[in-house]
């Protein structure tokens, strides 16, 4: 295929303009044409629905007017804890449009969780649903600045009904008009030491996200494209990467209600014609591992799969190829420069393996300590430069959250340290080796977990592998692999010398497992990315008591 990666990177301009709001560009926009959808819905017990963008941007409207009815002012943050429902995507048009600041959270995160969130962003209103409600209660009078409850299909003391709200509310309002530098949310991130941090994020991001999103799924849209994820709308994945972009090309959306699983994801692909989707790895895996050949047993007419957070590797990568009739554009991006590196397999070729080569409108290099751009093949952290041909680069968060320092560590110069380790080749691809704290130190030698993980899924008998970095007086570390066993696979000392023959004849010799423990399931985040961190500290702990 012909190679245009130079072509599209060297012409692409910013046209970030001075006045700017998520919810026009994503849903006023479209909102006159009522025959337009917006949104198709299903949840775990069979229930459908279907929306306009019409319908959206009336509900958002009676929204708008009820929250400034509660004395909601402009740059308040309001609690989105809801998962994928029409009322979660209702709420972010209403809360951008109005000026307020969304800060959305996980349906899956627990009190603590809440509670810190929720205090130091200083939340004056919450938005929960039944599964939620119960973990706001329990911290409910820790929270000094809450001072309003909404409950969507809940009616309980204390809790403004949602659908009370919206009836007695105009469907008319007038969108406040914000700068594209005006604060729209905060997402809170978790990092490897101290408590998590609120990345505050401009309107003007979603514009900074557009070039990767239209190149990863293939310049998006096409006629007839239709997109779906299971990434949850309260994280970066889901709202920045699937629903804010969609709308903000007039294009539909799937939204699930439910937990993940694998034969359902193939079944909502081909329920609803699913042209588009950005799947995490661990999805593919199940998916893969679940269902080897789905064209056997579902008709499906994927157009376009992304796929972050995690290392797709060679193996996920060649069975979608084969399989799903598509070739993963992979993607990488965090919460507070998001979308910068990736593939568009349709203008130039996608390495398997490789998370791709900067995206039009991002400067990226692999630096040292000191900020300076590493030669090929040397191991370095991903940086993103502020600017990109003397423009400011609008994918860059504002600050974290009152954390003036955190915000400053952040950078090196004018380069945005993102945290992750990567070798770039000499045509610009880069292969991902894991986050900084996750390169393993063995020997004299750096090894990334990503590489021997894909190898280790290779196996027949492994569901699902994480490799981290144990402890050893003798070489500072060795590598220790936690697996997964596929059903019907029992652990023993023959299973482990076979996987690791199997990895020893793939890969480096240096890198193969010394140790390999049976485990039942990873420690995930609720986006779905292996915590090694969780897996270093068992065995730290271990050490501890030996």
């Amino acid at each position: 295929m012909q190679d245009r990666y130079a072509e599209l990177y060297s012409s692409y301009r910013w046209n970030v303009p001075e006045r700017y709001n998520m919810a026009r560009a994503c849903c006023g926009n479209w909102a006159e044409d009522r025959t337009r959808f917006a949104l198709y819905w299903e949840d775990e017990s069979g229930e459908t629905a279907a929306y306009s963008f019409w319908d959206i941007q009336q509900a958002a409207n009676r929204f708008s007017n009820a929250l400034a009815a509660l004395g909601v002012k402009r740059g308040e943050r309001v609690a989105i804890i809801l998962p994928q429902r029409p009322e979660t995507a209702i709420a972010y048009i209403a809360v951008f449009q109005m000026g307020a600041i969304a800060l959305p959270l996980s349906h899956l995160f627990g009190p603590d969780a809440l509670e810190y969130r929720m205090e130091h962003a200083e939340a004056s209103v919450a938005i929960v649903e039944p599964t939620t409600i119960a973990n706001l209660w329990a911290i409910k009078d820790r929270l000094t600045h809450l001072r309003h409850v909404i409950g969507v299909d809940t009616r309980e003391r204390g809790v403004a009904p949602w659908g009370d709200l919206l009836q007695k509310a105009s469907s008319r309002f007038a969108p406040v008009d914000t700068a594209a530098d005006d604060p729209a949310l905060i997402i809170y991130t978790s990092g490897t030491t101290g408590p998590p941090k609120g990345a505050l994020k401009a309107h003007r991001v979603l514009i900074g996200n557009v070039p990767g999103f239209v190149h990863s799924h293939d310049f998006f849209p096409r006629p007839g494209d239709m997109f779906w994820s299971p990434a949850d709308w309260a994280w970066t994945g889901g709202l920045m990467d699937a629903l804010l972009p969609a709308w903000l090309f007039g294009m539909p959306i799937l939204g699930y209600r439910g937990r993940f699983d694998a034969e359902k994801a193939y079944y909502l692909i081909e329920k609803y014609g699913v042209r588009n989707s950005f799947l995490f790895p661990t999805a593919l895996k199940l998916m893969m591992k679940a269902v080897p050949e789905p064209k056997r047993g579902y008709e499906l007419n994927l157009r376009s799969v992304m796929s972050a957070g995690e290392s797709v590797g060679v193996t996920v990568f060649e069975w979608a190829k084969e399989h799903l009739g598509v070739t993963i554009n992979e993607m990488f991006g965090q919460t507070e420069i998001n979308y910068v590196v990736g593939n568009c397999q349709s203008m130039w070729p996608a390495k398997p393996g490789s998370i791709g080569r900067p995206y039009p409108g991002h400067r990226v290099a692999v630096i040292d300590d000191r900020g300076q751009a590493l030669p090929p093949n040397e191991l370095g952290e991903i940086a993103v430069h502020r600017t990109f041909n003397g423009q400011s680069d609008p994918v860059f968060f504002l600050q974290y959250w009152k954390n003036e320092k955190a915000t400053r560590e952040k950078f090196i110069g004018d380069w945005g340290c993102t945290g992750d380790q990567a070798k770039q080749d000499e045509d610009g691809y880069l292969w991902y080796q894991g986050r900084s704290d996750d390169v393993i130190k063995s020997a004299g030698y750096r090894i990334g977990p990503a590489e021997i993980e894909s190898c280790l899924v290779k196996h027949p008998a492994v569901l699902n592998a994480a490799v981290i970095g144990k402890p050893d007086a003798a070489r500072g570390a060795i590598v220790k692999a936690f697996v997964v066993l596929q059903p019907g696979f029992t652990p023993g000392e023959s299973l482990v010398g076979e996987i690791q023959n199997h990895v020893r004849g793939r890969l480096a010799p240096y890198e193969y497992p010394r140790e390999i423990e049976f485990i039942d399931a990873l420690p995930m985040t609720t986006t779905g990315k292996v915590q090694r961190k969780e897996l270093r500290k068992r065995e730290e702990s271990k050490a501890h008591q030996a």
